[in-house]
């Protein structure tokens, strides 16, 4: 939601959603009157589609530029290192699917198999899906609207063949708004584990993580915790560090604990993992002597152990 609910909001999954006098003058009028109504049979379908995976963690933040989906893309890549482990990586980044080429899979294409869309693999044990993969241009622009992009998403839950999975991931756009909404409607019955929340230090990304963790209160989606990236420079030669964007307000760990959520910890900048992304490598298979490497070690760990635990 963009706003809070009004007082007698008829709620945005019923069909007065959008439509009702107390909708009139609402930020999310078009929001709810777009979005889908009652309860779609695509929820128990998406829920049996699902069944053999074990946990699923939403990726968000409130603001864009934050690296939401070089820690979703690097977090999945973490996880696939032990080879028992089965995962997903899903962009629902709709009108900027970035994913592919973070993983190396740039240009390739979804095939169709007898039990629906198969993912296309970075290993044995990863699998990914996005909108890139249906794009004929990487450099058209994907120009929808709420409708439609809620079919697509509503596509890559229920139609992907994504098989036995450890984890799910799922690397959601900047905002609280359709894709947001269509997510957590669609896995309401196959059950989120919870959602990782990313932002920089600065007060101003700040601000718009205080909006995407009263949507996930709203929803009742658990949070996992928040991760805050880029709070430093690490010189890869020296491994010294300089900050960035001062924490002006206490950063990633003042607003967890102003939240009550915990602090899952802070990734350092090191150029080599831009360049990682650039050209589709894994940089946490590639750089295990970075301090960003150790900080995604210790994050991924209580990542890990809060999903043990849900």
């Amino acid at each position: 939601m963009n706003a809070p609910e009004p007082e007698h909001c008829p709620g945005p999954e019923t069909q007065n959603a959008g439509k009702s006098a107390a909708c009139e003058g609402c930020p999310n009028q078009n929001i709810c009157a777009e979005g889908p109504k009652g309860p779609d049979p695509a929820i128990a379908a998406i829920a049996d589609r699902l069944s053999g995976v074990k946990h699923k963690i939403l990726v968000l933040s409130g603001k864009g530029g934050v690296g939401k989906s070089t820690f979703s893309s690097n977090l999945s890549l973490f996880l696939s290192q032990n080879d028992d482990t089965q995962v997903g990586l899903l962009d629902i980044d709709i009108c900027g699917p970035s994913v592919p080429k973070m993983v190396g899979l740039e240009g390739e294409q979804i095939r169709q198999s007898s039990s629906g869309w198969a993912p296309v693999y970075v290993s044995d044990n990863l699998a990914v899906m996005s909108i890139g993969f249906l794009m004929a241009n990487q450099n058209d622009a994907v120009i929808w609207k709420g409708p439609k992009k809620n079919g697509m998403i509503k596509q890559f839950l229920k139609d992907v063949d994504w098989g036995d999975l450890d984890f799910l991931v799922v690397d959601t756009p900047p905002g609280t708004s359709d894709e947001h909404l269509s997510i957590v409607q669609y896995l309401k019955d196959a059950g989120i584990t919870g959602a990782v929340l990313i932002t920089t230090p600065q007060e101003v990304a700040l601000q718009d993580v205080r909006r995407e963790i009263d949507f996930c209160r709203k929803v009742g989606v658990p949070m996992i915790g928040v991760v805050e990236n880029m709070a430093s420079f690490v010189c890869p030669k020296c491994d010294k560090s300089s900050v960035i964007f001062p924490a002006t307000s206490g950063g990633a760990r003042g607003l967890a604990i102003e939240q009550n959520i915990p602090f899952l910890g802070s990734i350092p900048l090191d150029p080599r993992i831009g360049i990682s992304g650039d050209f589709g490598e894994s940089f946490v298979d590639q750089y295990q002597d970075s301090p960003a490497y150790a900080a995604y070690a210790s994050i991924i760990s209580s990542i890990s152990a809060f999903c043990a635990k849900n």
